[in-house]
């Protein structure tokens, strides 16, 4: 596979999580012409992705070890923490020409520590959290939140050019993060609140169907609110955006703002909601709290 002026990048990405999103962006960037060497640590993801010229490394510090630049898409600090410390990780590999883009959506604090860490070894690294799912990595039109030095940014760039359309300098290590906690925190909500005014509605009687074919009608639902509409008509959530790690992100943003003394009391409540659902097995997309809000409140109605 070539670049744009057919022929081989020079550049070697080395890419750990073969996730949903990972997955995806590792194909989108050998199609652009990237050699590609992945990580995962189920290794059924990394022979799958060796099917259509992906190079599969034991570890992430031989991966590291053999690539440019190093790239991770992984759940939370935890396994960011696995993948990039220890005598087998990522930072035990990097060498005097590497750089680490950590696309992870984690706490600000460790994308800081992993920025900390690489700079003792001379190796630049910003945190570029993105925003967008795996139809938007397909189309190349994620938005990308990084953070890092200036100079760190324009290196890495032209990666990003290829996954989003709009990428965005937000200052020192960690802001990237921390921005992606910002947008997940209107997505969570956003997402409460289309659960809780359909409930009120289908409870009130609204036929569910008419009640969904006015407001996708409106202006106050966002295109992802809206996006969503379906999946309550099919009843239905298949797996964009997992409830799991929506909880997962309303944690990160709670922790954080604790730290800076924020008051988020809907947040807060929004949290608690989600905890419950994932209580009660709700393991699919988070736009299933539409389906757990109905059941809580007993207002399903045809």
């Amino acid at each position: 596979m070539k670049g744009q002026e057919g022929k081989e990048l020079e550049t070697k990405i080395g890419f750990i999580g073969l996730g949903h999103m990972g997955s995806a962006m590792t194909r989108r960037l050998r199609n652009a012409g990237y050699p590609v060497a992945v990580y995962d640590r189920t290794t059924e993801k990394a022979r799958e992705a060796a099917s259509w010229g992906a190079t599969p490394s034991s570890t992430p510090k031989e991966l590291a070890a053999n690539c440019q630049v190093v790239m991770a898409c992984v759940t939370n600090d935890e396994a960011q923490h696995d993948v990039m410390y220890g005598p087998d990780g990522a930072l035990a590999g990097v060498h005097s020409g590497s750089m680490i883009i950590d696309l992870s959506t984690v706490s600000p604090g460790a994308s800081r520590r992993l920025h900390e860490a690489a700079a003792t070894l001379g190796i630049p690294m910003m945190d570029a959290a993105v925003s967008g799912s795996v139809p938007q990595v397909e189309q190349g039109s994620l938005v990308i939140f990084a953070g890092g030095e200036e100079e760190t940014f324009e290196r890495g760039k032209p990666i990003l050019e290829v996954l989003g359309a709009s990428i965005y300098h937000m200052g020192l290590s960690g802001m990237g993060t921390t921005m992606k906690l910002v947008v997940n925190t209107l997505l969570g909500l956003g997402m409460q609140s289309l659960a809780e005014a359909l409930s009120l509605g289908e409870k009130a009687g609204i036929q569910k169907g008419l009640l969904l074919d006015v407001l996708g009608q409106t202006y106050v639902l966002s295109p992802s609110q809206k996006s969503k509409l379906e999946n309550v008509r099919r009843d239905e959530y298949p797996t964009s955006f997992s409830l799991a790690l929506m909880h997962k992100d309303f944690d990160l943003v709670l922790r954080e703002a604790y730290e800076l003394s924020v008051a988020m009391p809907a947040t807060a409540a929004a949290q608690q909601m989600a905890a419950a659902a994932t209580a009660k097995g709700m393991d699919a997309d988070f736009s299933v709290m539409i389906k757990f809000m109905t059941e809580l409140n007993g207002s399903a109605n045809p």
